[in-house]
């Protein structure tokens, strides 16, 4: 059952999207040749509970961080660690937190220091998608809109969508229906309403949208190891249109 949300429950939702996004900030500025991704986890968790919320990804299903950290060909859910990264790697920052009983959800890939030019392209389509995706978010459109607006627009530019993770409900729970897949028919499952609330996340590669989790169960990467970027926001459908709930 797909859940609306309330206008107290949005501008609730509206507080922990703004934390989000202002964490985003302080990890991004952070970001540079030579930092692990331990210590850009350390910084997301800090900044977080020192506002009086609680990472979402902290023991969710035993993952064992506070954000999703991942790097080139790893598309979702890379575990921070030691990993230092280098000149020219892309990382992707996946961070949630739980305030005032909801959930906030935003990711965003970042380059490290000076990137290669297709490594730029792959960002900025990637970002891209994401708009298109955000702007199918409106009443009356059918839920594959979003998806079929994001495949349109990455493969247009001849890079791929993966298939095999979406995007997805949000509110009190992390994870509500329902899924959004970033591909698909327009036209399809029901229709968009006013209070609902929707983590649109494109996943997009510069190879083929075929993927493989590694053996710590969380990690997955492209299947032929080509570049990989995740943007993702917080959206509510609203009567005026999207409204971006992961702004500063």
């Amino acid at each position: 059952m797909i859940v609306l949300k309330s206008e107290d429950e949005l501008r609730a939702m509206g507080e922990a999207g703004k934390l989000v996004a202002k964490t985003h900030a302080v990890v991004a500025e952070a970001i540079r040749p030579g930092m692990t991704t331990a210590s850009l986890d350390a910084l997301a968790e800090q900044y977080i509970r020192d506002h009086n919320a609680v990472p979402s990804f902290k023991g969710y299903n035993g993952f064992p961080a506070s954000i999703c950290a991942s790097i080139n060909e790893e598309v979702v859910h890379g575990i921070p660690g030691p990993r230092v990264l280098k000149e020219g790697d892309i990382v992707g920052i996946d961070i949630g937190a739980i305030l005032g009983g909801f959930h906030g959800d935003m990711a965003r890939t970042y380059p490290v220091g000076e990137i290669s030019k297709e490594a730029e392209r792959l960002l900025w389509v990637t970002e891209k998608a994401l708009e298109q995706g955000i702007a199918a978010a409106v009443v009356g459109n059918r839920l594959s809109d979003i998806g079929h607006a994001v495949q349109s627009f990455v493969e247009a530019q001849g890079l791929s969508v993966v298939r095999d993770f979406v995007g997805h409900g949000i509110g009190r729970s992390m994870h509500e229906p329902p899924q959004i897949p970033n591909f698909g028919r327009p036209g399809r499952g029901p229709r968009l309403k006013p209070g609902m609330v929707l983590a649109i996340e494109p996943m997009v590669n510069i190879g083929g949208w075929e993927v493989v989790v590694l053996s710590d169960n969380w990690t997955v990467i492209t299947a032929d190891r080509s570049l990989s970027a995740h943007f993702e926001d917080t959206v509510a459908v609203t009567e005026d249109g999207p409204l971006i709930l992961t702004q500063a």
